[in-house]
């Protein structure tokens, strides 16, 4: 035996840092001479034969020289350094692999300096599981980082699920382990197998995984993702050059799930998804959708939100390239794609992140600093530089590997505050004495920045909840550097607002308004999202007060106010049928009102012809982010006894991409005058001033027979007069409709 016997034995026992350090080829003293040797560990084999590959007469028979599995022969110089293994077992079975231990190291210096650094950001490339061919050989590499563990090893089908089969070695110091396997390839099932350093041993999913097994399940999946053929390149042309802010926003939120479900109540398939939620979206007029989680996840009931699988797209609806040709079929129809991303937490399910090596590695070791104990997860060490390598790469995986279009990130306001849904006694205060998170807002601020870096037209949207400044400020500048702001308190003020009934609403009137004071503080998106439909909250057409249709106005004109507001727009799906059941994962939307009520099919056809309006008036999104000096001024915010509010929208007439003048020399404007009345009480003749001279024609009325209104509408165009009116030396008078919008646009 030529075998160090106290290495052999931490070979044996399952706790040796490097394995390849002792199997594989060596070259040894032996006899006052350096000789070949060939040791091999296998507990379940009888025994094996070293033999050249594609001349098997070529082949020496190892000797045993540890009864639970560990092998030694001598081979000849003449037979080279190539090599394969001939394997019989205990239980009969017999076969030849090249072996793991034969091959040198794939990660490079450079990649664990980078990863150690925090800035590894293609270190998706590196660690996981990646099928390769090395020296000729097709096989898999395995890399996970996991500093702290005694052992790591690669299980799986493909032997058994034995921990000794397959240890990994860990490279120098950067607590990666990794080991190439020959042989097996896409498809096969694995885990790894973490010895922590107090000998407890668990199986834990790939952290890098592209795909795994379907809950209940918790395999990881070897998966060739660079196989796809994208057919997007038209879409990425336009959508790389061109200012995404300076165009509409239209986002239709939506649960893969629960949007729509088989006959027998099954999951539609990312497959069926494209067929049938791609023209679905084109049809109402929607530019872009946004995914609720899309990740791997364990609990249908979490929604994605507690994601144990982040580079791989959950296996509820089919492969990877399936989600690959979802979003491809977005692309070809001219719809971007959002998704949901959750870097605020991560659930404690076993085969998850939590302590993964043994200690607490991807988390907090003091659970003041690394459990939310409200949602009963735990939270990312954002100061740890290979934790934020991970989740700044995985934003990245997202948005080059999957061509997703922007990333709405989840619980930022968690990120950001130390003690959020915290008590006293939970938290702990940063080295200032202060709440905020600072590792949190370096992460933000760092990720933020390489991502505008990198892809430019990419937006990253906050879920961010209090008054946090400059949440879309650029990071050079001192902000955080998201590209839009979920707008939670103008949501908060106007469903308040329309849940109350019509004849107390002058007593909130503010609430309408006080959203432009702060409007040119942030870049903002206007949600009607998931949540505010879910927890008893009701469905949106519930929150509105009346009879049945006194709801279905208050919400046509509800939708109206949302898009006359400066801001780009979200609505969760369902919120243009006006089911009245509250939203469920475990089933579909209630797509059988459009067969048996004309009302839930006029509320369908109303969203879709506003959508279509905001699409293809400028004026609804040119310069809205510059608030009272942008594209938005109110014409009367105060009229509160009659809970009427005014206002218009603007944007300089373009053409060949210049502003068209007037012969004086002064820009030519489009105009949108909106005219809202909250009551049911309507208006034949009720006079507003225009900041314009000219034409004004109805361009969409929320009361309209067709939407299921009384047909209290403006069928004539209105000819302004120079009458002074609400501070402008023009007016006209209106019909204004009962508890609805009139939009009225100014003619050439």
């Amino acid at each position: 035996m030529t075998a160090n016997a106290h290495e052999l034995m931490k070979i044996v026992e399952g706790s040796h840092g490097d394995p390849h350090h002792i199997l594989g080829l060596h070259h040894v003293p032996l006899d006052s001479k350096m000789v070949k040797v060939i040791r091999v560990f296998n507990p379940e084999a009888t025994s094996v034969e070293v033999f050249v590959p594609n001349s098997p007469e070529k082949r020496v028979e190892m000797d045993k020289i540890h009864n639970i599995g560990f092998f030694e022969a001598t081979w000849p110089d003449k037979y080279g350094d190539e090599y394969m293994l001939d394997f019989c077992a205990y239980s009969g079975d017999r076969w030849q692999s090249y072996d793991p231990y034969s091959f040198g190291p794939v990660l490079t210096d450079l990649d664990l300096h980078l990863f150690g650094n925090g800035t590894h950001y293609e270190i998706f490339n590196k660690l996981g599981a990646h099928p390769m061919t090395v020296d000729g050989v097709a096989g898999v590499h395995f890399a996970v980082w996991a500093p702290n563990a005694r052992r790591v090893s690669v299980v799986g089908d493909f032997n058994s699920w034995h921990g000794l089969r397959h240890p990994m070695r860990i490279l120098q110091r950067s607590g990666i382990w990794e080991i190439f396997i020959p042989g097996i390839g896409a498809g096969d099932n694995y885990k790894f197998e973490v010895k922590a350093l107090n000998n407890n041993i668990q199986l834990k999913s790939d952290p890098y995984s592209n795909f795994n097994e379907l809950r209940p399940g918790s395999a990881s999946i070897v998966y060739d993702i660079d196989r796809y053929k994208w057919q997007d390149e038209k879409w990425f042309v336009s959508r790389d050059n061109k200012d995404p802010l300076a165009g509409p926003i239209n986002i239709y939120e939506v649960h893969l799930g629960s949007w729509q479900r088989g006959d027998d109540g099954r999951f539609l398939t990312y497959v069926e998804l494209a067929n049938k939620l791609v023209p679905y979206v084109k049809k109402m007029g929607y530019t872009h959708v946004e995914l609720m989680p899309a990740t791997e996840y364990p609990f249908d009931g979490s929604w994605g939100y507690q994601v144990t699988g982040y580079f791989a797209p959950t296996s509820r609806y089919g492969t990877p390239d399936e989600f690959m040709a979802l979003v491809d079929a977005f692309h070809q129809n001219d719809i971007g794609v959002f998704m949901d991303w959750v870097p605020a937490h991560f659930p404690k399910d076993a085969h998850g992140l939590a302590y993964f090596d043994g200690t607490a590695l991807y988390e907090h070791q003091d659970p003041r600093m690394g459990e939310h104990p409200e949602w009963g997860t735990l939270i990312f060490n954002y100061g740890r530089k290979e934790v934020m390598n991970f989740l700044i790469a995985n934003a990245l995986f997202w948005i080059e590997k999957y061509h997703i279009d922007g990333l709405r990130v989840d619980a930022v306001a968690s990120m950001l505050y130390l003690d959020y849904g915290k008590n006293e006694g939970q938290w702990v205060s940063n080295a200032y004495g202060g709440r905020e998170n600072i590792d949190a807002v370096e992460f933000i601020k760092h990720m933020n920045s390489i991502i505008r870096e990198k892809h430019p037209n990419v937006l990253m949207m906050a879920e961010e909840s209090t008054e946090w400044g400059g949440v879309t400020k650029l990071t050079k500048d001192g902000g955080l550097g998201f590209s839009l702001k979920w707008n939670m308190g103008w949501m908060n003020d106007f469903l308040s607002y329309m849940c109350k009934d019509s004849v107390y609403r002058k007593y909130h009137h503010n609430q309408l308004t006080f959203a432009m004071m702060y409007n040119h503080s942030e870049r903002f998106l206007l949600v009607l999202s998931h949540d505010e439909v879910v927890h008893g909250k009701g469905a949106l057409i519930n929150k509105m007060p009346g009879d049945v249709w006194q709801k279905m106005a208050n919400l046509r004109g509800a939708y109206a106010f949302m898009m006359g507001h400066p801001g780009k727009k979200l609505l969760f799906m369902g919120g243009e049928l006006a089911q009245f059941e509250e939203w469920s994962e475990a089933k579909s939307l209630n797509w059988f009102l459009l067969d048996q009520y004309e009302h839930h099919q006029q509320m369908q056809s109303y969203v879709r012809d506003l959508n279509k309006m905001y699409l293809n008036e400028k004026a609804l999104w040119h310069n809205e982010d510059q608030g009272f000096g942008g594209g938005f001024e109110w014409i009367n915010p105060n009229d509160w006894e009659h809970s009427i509010f005014t206002f218009f929208r603007r944007a300089p007439k373009m053409h060949n991409d210049k502003p068209v003048l007037t012969p004086e020399g002064n820009e030519v404007q489009e105009i949108l005058v909106f005219v809202c009345n909250f009551t049911p009480s309507p208006w034949t003749a009720h006079r507003i001033g225009v900041p314009i001279a000219g034409v004004y024609k109805e361009i969409i009325n929320s009361d309209e027979h067709k939407y299921g209104g009384s047909g209290i509408i403006n069928p004539e165009p209105k000819f302004s007069e120079d009458i002074h009116w609400d501070n402008r030396p023009y007016s006209i008078e209106v019909a204004i409709p009962p508890l609805g919008v009139t939009v009225l646009k100014l003619q050439e």
